[in-house]
């Protein structure tokens, strides 16, 4: 039987892209390929405990939320988070999927919401962006750059029309939650028109940089 290894499951408010305040299941699966420098779940890199796929639906089911989000780490680093990802689809909930530019999407169900992470330069891992794999996705999934300075966010502007990305679907900017000031994000995307929805991580200003929460 397939099995997942776990960090954690917990029942949060979603804090980012189009359920952003929504009480959601969150399952974070263990171990990531990448090394963002501003990475706030580096606590997950490692460790985690195996977990078969009937008992992860289980624990999500016992919190009696239809909101489910699968998250890392990098999920799809595992081979099992597809199967673990229609199962949720077919148990009738809403499903979404935080992952990296980096990975594959070509088998994830196309019910599950994709929540793609662009790397900019200030991550650190701009050269692992799969551009090729962006044509995949569809209006309801969203591409997410996490903005870390003028830098970063000169280079995402630039990104969006060179990859045609409004059109195909919802982007969204956000800074770097300790090194850009929001405000600042702000008035860049203001003064620029850029067609993009401003995003803040909800759960930071709820509780600071708490695993499961």
């Amino acid at each position: 039987m397939t099995r997942l290894k776990i960090t954690e499951i917990f029942h949060s408010l979603q804090g980012e892209a189009d359920t952003a305040g929504i009480p959601t299941v969150f399952v974070r699966l263990t171990g990531c390929p990448l090394r963002c420098q501003y990475c706030d779940t580096a606590y997950a890199f490692h460790g985690g405990e195996w977990w078969e796929l009937p008992s992860i639906l289980e624990r999500v089911g016992s919190y009696a939320t239809p909101y489910v989000c699968v998250t890392g780490g990098e999920p799809l680093a595992q081979k099992g988070c597809t199967q673990l990802l229609g199962m949720l689809c077919d148990a009738g909930l809403r499903v979404s999927l935080e992952t990296s530019g980096a990975m594959v999407l070509g088998d994830v169900d196309a019910r599950v919401v994709k929540v793609v992470d662009v790397k900019t330069p200030g991550s650190g891992e701009e050269r692992r962006n799969r551009y090729e794999e962006l044509p995949r996705l569809q209006p309801h999934d969203l591409v997410k750059f996490v903005i870390c300075d003028r830098g970063d966010y000169e280079w995402s502007r630039d990104k969006l029309s060179a990859l045609g990305l409004p059109a195909q679907c919802a982007v969204l900017f956000s800074p770097s939650h300790e090194q850009l000031a929001a405000r600042d994000l702000a008035d860049w995307i203001l003064e620029d028109r850029l067609p993009v929805r401003f995003q803040i991580q909800l759960h930071k200003y709820l509780w600071g940089n708490v695993p499961g929460r």
